[in-house]
């Protein structure tokens, strides 16, 4: 049996999966925020839930919205920002008595759509989770590409790529992502970042959600449509970077972002202008699992037959 942990800002949730990757148990509660022994702990009894229900030990992965450090084995990159400097698999392996595998949530989620979602018929696959944060991963044969520093996949950690005056302008109007820079993809992409352009465009003064900024452009609210078409483009210019370098068969989008449908057929629409070939047979996909991707991912960290000795 295999048990996966998503360790989300808001949320962890822990899956058990037999070994033909049937799931045998699942269960989800809050993100203990800005405590870092709670988050063990709850992390524990999620695991001992997992085991007890399903009157079986099983492997443990775990996703995390971050990296562990190869040079220090810390924590660092998370936006969940109280795991940054923790050696969290270290406490983990001693709290659980086992050995732990910790990827990124991003990793995971493309680990999950590669092995039997999605991507599953595609050799080359970008993984995609755009929520809070906007994170990326990349599967080679349904095998992670970590990378030497643990950070392959870290798109949204570059400048948002061919900026035009619009972009320009609103980076001057940025606060600064959490990485300490001010035009990274991820403020322009993540949830947030599209929320506070359409409070910007709408001088609204409060935020609204993204469902409720997406039915206000459904509805033909100017600005609302304004906010999503743009969106689309800065999506097409970030993606055709990747492609243009890791030129993948699939592009499969995650988090909460991922269920605007109309981003499938548009995105594509626009990434041509900016990708380096004269055809583009990339696909941009729905994950088939959902919000479980990410989940599901860290279950299958550990291949079949392999003990968490």
């Amino acid at each position: 049996m295999r048990i996966g942990i998503d360790l989300g800002g808001s949320k962890i949730e822990v899956i058990a999966l037999d070994d033909s990757g049937v799931e045998r148990y699942r269960q989800r509660i809050a993100t203990p925020q800005q405590d870092y022994a709670a988050t063990l702990n709850a992390i524990k009894t999620l695991v001992d839930n997992a085991q007890t229900h399903t009157a079986q030990q099983g492997s443990i992965g775990i996703g995390i919205p971050g990296a562990i450090s190869p040079a220090t084995s810390l924590v660092k990159n998370a936006n969940s920002t109280w795991l940054i400097g923790q050696p969290l698999k270290t406490d983990l392996e001693n709290r659980l008595n086992c050995a732990v595998r910790i990827e990124n949530d991003a990793n995971c989620f493309v680990v999950s759509e590669a092995t039997d979602g999605a991507a599953r018929n595609a050799r080359i696959v970008f993984g995609v989770i755009i929520g809070t944060g906007t994170g990326g991963g990349i599967s080679i044969n349904k095998q992670v590409l970590t990378g030497c520093n643990a950070i392959a996949g870290e798109w949204g950690h570059n400048p948002l790529p061919w900026q035009d005056t619009v972009d320009t302008q609103q980076i001057k109007m940025q606060q600064k992502c959490y990485c300490g820079k001010a035009d990274c993809i991820e403020t322009f992409l993540s949830g947030p970042g599209f929320e506070k352009h359409y409070q910007r465009l709408s001088n609204a003064k409060h935020r609204l959600a993204v469902t409720e900024i997406i039915k206000k452009a459904e509805q033909g609210e100017p600005q609302a449509m304004s906010c999503i078409e743009l969106y689309e483009k800065r999506l097409a210019k970030a993606l055709a970077h990747v492609i243009n370098i890791i030129d993948p068969d699939v592009i499969v989008l995650g988090g909460g972002m991922s269920n605007i449908q109309r981003l499938y057929k548009n995105v594509p629409l626009h990434w041509n202008e900016f990708i380096f070939s004269d055809t583009v047979a990339t696909q941009l996909l729905p994950p088939l699992h959902g919000d479980s991707s990410g989940v599901r991912g860290a279950a299958w960290l550990w291949p079949k037959n392999q003990p968490n000795m």
